[in-house]
C-alpha cells in the first residue's frame, strides 16, 4: 500500500528544493487554519490531525481546527481541498485512499490525486488489526480463515469505509488466503468499535489505535496486525504474514498536503514545522501514544 510517498525524508526534500530565497508571503499564516479530516472523529486519521493541529497552532500561535468532513472512503474532504484556494488556509491530513488507492475504486473521481495537490509531509504510519469478539472460537490468523472457509460468506467483517485501508487489508488477505468474508461499512471506527464491544459483528480489520485498550482489558481479541513486522505498541501481537501468510503487508500511512499550486514558501514554512514537529520528544510521544508511528 506504500508509493514513495511514504517516505518524509523525500517529500521534505522536495519541499525544501521548492524554497524561495525569501518568503514572498512572510505574513503567513495570519488567520485560521483548517485541517481538513475526511473521515469522522475518533478514528487515527482524526488523532493524527488534531495532534498535527494542536502543534501548529502552538508553534504558530494560530488557531488551527480539525474539520472532520466524510463520505465517500474520503474523497468528500479531500475534493474540497482540492478546490480550495492554494493559500495554505485549507489542508488535508490525507490518507492512502486519497493519495493512491481511491483513484481505482471510484468510476467518477472528482479529482485526479496525481495533480490536485501539493504534497508537504509524511506524518506517520500505522498497522491494521484483525481483531474479533470473544465469542468468535478462533484465537489466530489461520483458525479464522478456516472458520471463514467453513461457512462462506457468513462470517461478516466491520470497516469505516468502502475503499479504506482496512477494507482493502482485508480484501487482500481474502486474495492470498482464497476465504471469504462478508463486509459491513460504518461510518467511523468508533461505530465499528462500538458494534464490535457488543457483539453485533464479529470481527474487524481497522487501524489499530482504538483497539488498543480493548485488546489490552480482554474484551476484544488480537488475530494479527497487517505490518511487515510486529507494531511497537502491541510486539506480543503476531503478524499476518508470520501466520502462513508470507509477504502480506497492509500498514497504511498519513500525510499532509494542500491544494495544488500552494506557494513553494508556504509549503516550505508548512513542512518544516510539521516535520520539526513529528521528530520532536513532546509530539512523537503523543503519536507513539496513539498506536501510530511518526
Amino acid at each position: 500500500m506504500r508509493t514513495t510517498l511514504s517516505r518524509r525524508s523525500l517529500i521534505a526534500a522536495g519541499a525544501s528544493l521548492l524554497a524561495a530565497p525569501a518568503l514572498a508571503q512572510s505574513g503567513y499564516p495570519n488567520r485560521q487554519i483548517r485541517i481538513i479530516v475526511a473521515f469522522a472523529p475518533g478514528g487515527a486519521t482524526d488523532i493524527l490531525g488534531r495532534i498535527v493541529a494542536d502543534h501548529l497552532s502552538k508553534a504558530w500561535n494560530t488557531q488551527v481546527i480539525v474539520d472532520n468532513k466524510t463520505g465517500a472512503g474520503g474523497n468528500l474532504g479531500s475534493d474540497l481541498v482540492a478546490k480550495a484556494p492554494p493559500d495554505g488556509y485549507t489542508l488535508l491530513l490525507g490518507t492512502v485512499g486519497s493519495a493512491v488507492t481511491n483513484q481505482f475504486l471510484y468510476k467518477n473521481m472528482p479529482f485526479d490525486s496525481a495533480t490536485a495537490f501539493t504534497n508537504v509531509a509524511l506524518v506517520g504510519e500505522v498497522a491494521n488489526v484483525l481483531a474479533v469478539h470473544p465469542s468468535v472460537p478462533a484465537k489466530t490468523v489461520q483458525e479464522y480463515v478456516a472458520l471463514a472457509k467453513s461457512k462462506p460468506g457468513q462470517i461478516n467483517y466491520g470497516s469505516p469505509a468502502i475503499g479504506g485501508t482496512g477494507h482493502l487489508a482485508m480484501e487482500y488477505l481474502q486474495s492470498l488466503t482464497g476465504m471469504k468474508v462478508e463486509h459491513i461499512v460504518y461510518r467511523g471506527s468508533s461505530l465499528v468499535l462500538q458494534d464490535l464491544l457488543a457483539g453485533n459483528i464479529p470481527s474487524t480489520m481497522d487501524n489499530l489505535p482504538a483497539y488498543i485498550p480493548h485488546i489490552n482489558t480482554g474484551k476484544l481479541r488480537a488475530l494479527g496486525v497487517s505490518s511487515a513486522k510486529r507494531w511497537f505498541a502491541m510486539p506480543d501481537v503476531p503478524t499476518i504474514a508470520e501466520q502462513g501468510v508470507p509477504g502480506y503487508d497492509a500498514a497504511p500511512w498519513w500525510y499532509v498536503s494542500g491544494p495544488a499550486g500552494l506557494p513553494p514558501d508556504i509549503t516550505k514554512k508548512l513542512s518544516d514545522e510539521i516535520v520539526k514537529g513529528v521528530s520532536s520528544p513532546e509530539v512523537d510521544k503523543r503519536i507513539k501514544d496513539a498506536g501510530c508511528a511518526p
